[in-house]
C-alpha cells in the first residue's frame, strides 16, 4: 500500500497536533509499513537508579506507531491506542532512544504491529512493544 504521509507530513502533523511533545521527536526515515524515531531524552524521561523510564520508552512506542499507522493512512488524528504490551529488556543508557516500528497488519479499523526500542551505546534492544490501534471510520 503507497503511503498517503510523507516524512514532512507527519513531523508537521506532529507539531500542530502534539506541540507539547513533538520537539522531543525527530522521524529518521519512513518506508512501506515501517518507520524509525528518535527521542531526545533529558532529565525529565529519567527515574531513580541512572535510568530511562518505563513511561519514556513506552511514550516512543507508541507515538512511533501512531505516526507509522498514519503514513499509511493519512492525517486521521482520532486513531487511537487499543492495545499495547511492552516489554522491558535490559536498562538503557542515559542517552537517546530509537525505535523501528513496524506496521504488520492494517485493516479498515485496526492496524497491529509492533516496535523495538533501542538505546544510543547499546547494540540490543531494550524493550520491544505489540501495539494495536482502532481507526476511525470515515
Amino acid at each position: 500500500m503507497k503511503p498517503l504521509m510523507s516524512k514532512v507530513d507527519l513531523e508537521n502533523f506532529l507539531e500542530k497536533e502534539f506541540p507539547q511533545v513533538s520537539s522531543n521527536f525527530k522521524i529518521l526515515n519512513t518506508k512501506p509499513n515501517s518507520l524509525s524515531m528518535l527521542m531526545h531524552i533529558s532529565d525529565e524521561h529519567l527515574r531513580p537508579g541512572g535510568t530511562v523510564s518505563g513511561p519514556t520508552m513506552f511514550l516512543l512506542a507508541d507515538v512511533s506507531f501512531y505516526l507509522a499507522t498514519l503514513s499509511i493512512i493519512g492525517p486521521k488524528s482520532l486513531t487511537v491506542t487499543t492495545n499495547c504490551s511492552i516489554n522491558f529488556l535490559r536498562k538503557p543508557n542515559i542517552s537517546d532512544l530509537i525505535s523501528e516500528t513496524r506496521v504488520l497488519k492494517i485493516g479498515k479499523t485496526l492496524s497491529v504491529g509492533d516496535v523495538l526500542i533501542y538505546s544510543k551505546g547499546i547494540k540490543e534492544p531494550v524493550a520491544h512493544a505489540s501495539l494495536t490501534y482502532s481507526i476511525p471510520r470515515e
